[in-house]
């Protein structure tokens, strides 16, 4: 890790995030209906240094909904609490650049699990008919973790976003998080291979109840679009560090949990 290299992602960065996306080598479909596919990376090296939490990549082909629209829709804040119902807190910090931003984020997990949160690096890009909005944890000066939330670490999660027509698209949604906590992987993994396909359908729904609900909420402002909207402060990203999930203590959360951590079924 050079110094003088930015926290920021690069070109490279994106066209990596893009290649993940769409490789197929390496992954197992773990659930395929109605134009939704979920798989989780199968890495050949089954080693000590091998990852304990998935990654995971939701696809879903969307045939009434322009892939801008879908693009507005990860990027609304405002807009988020109207569809995305575990969430609990949500806000952009600072900016760091034109297209990207640090910012937090706290959902609520099923009792008696606690809930959990994020402080991420968020950054995007538009290139023709593409799309790619990407995010990971960062350690913020300001924001340390708090006492009744387990802070988890995105590795990397993101959205790619491509037009196959003017008012359809495909979405595929990847990410590898630690929830951190003391959560049995099982669990870990198997939440996310169950819970995908849900979020899958309220993201589609909320893209086909945007246009209507941002004619009444501030239409003319998407300050993704246009960086001269934004009016969150500057922040220098040499401030900001990446976050690695094994520097978090886990908390135990294990009493918690029937079944038995020898159920690896995944």
């Amino acid at each position: 890790y050079n110094q003088n290299m930015s926290i920021l992602p690069n070109e490279e960065a994106f066209e990596d995030f893009k290649r993940q996306c769409l490789a197929s080598e390496n992954w197992l479909k773990k659930y395929d209906d109605s134009g939704r596919q979920v798989w989780i990376e199968v890495l050949p090296d089954k080693g000590i240094n091998s990852p304990k939490v998935h990654k995971i990549k939701c696809r879903m082909s969307i045939e009434d909904v322009p892939a801008a629209t879908m693009y507005d829709v990860i990027h609304d804040g405002q807009y988020r609490k109207e569809w995305d119902t575990n969430m609990m807190e949500s806000y952009d910090i600072a900016r760091l650049s034109d297209n990207a931003d640090v910012g937090y984020y706290s959902w609520r997990c099923p009792k008696p699990i606690k809930n959990r949160d994020v402080v991420t690096l968020r950054s995007w890009q538009v290139k023709g008919d593409e799309y790619i909005v990407m995010n990971f944890s960062v350690k913020h000066p300001d924001f340390a973790v708090k006492n009744k939330f387990v802070r988890a670490v995105s590795i990397l999660t993101g959205y790619y976003v491509k037009a196959t027509g003017p008012n359809s698209c495909i979405f595929i949604y990847l990410s590898q998080a630690d929830p951190k906590g003391s959560l049995p992987k099982w669990v870990v993994n198997k939440a996310s291979q169950v819970l995908a396909p849900r979020v899958l359908n309220s993201v589609h729904q909320a893209g086909k109840n945007y246009p209507a609900w941002k004619k009444k909420n501030s239409p003319d402002m998407k300050a993704w679009l246009n960086p001269k909207q934004n009016k969150l402060s500057y922040m220098d990203p040499a401030l900001l560090s990446i976050q690695k999930a094994d520097s978090l203590e886990n908390v135990d959360e294990s009493s918690k949990l029937d079944g038995q951590d020898a159920e690896d079924s995944s």
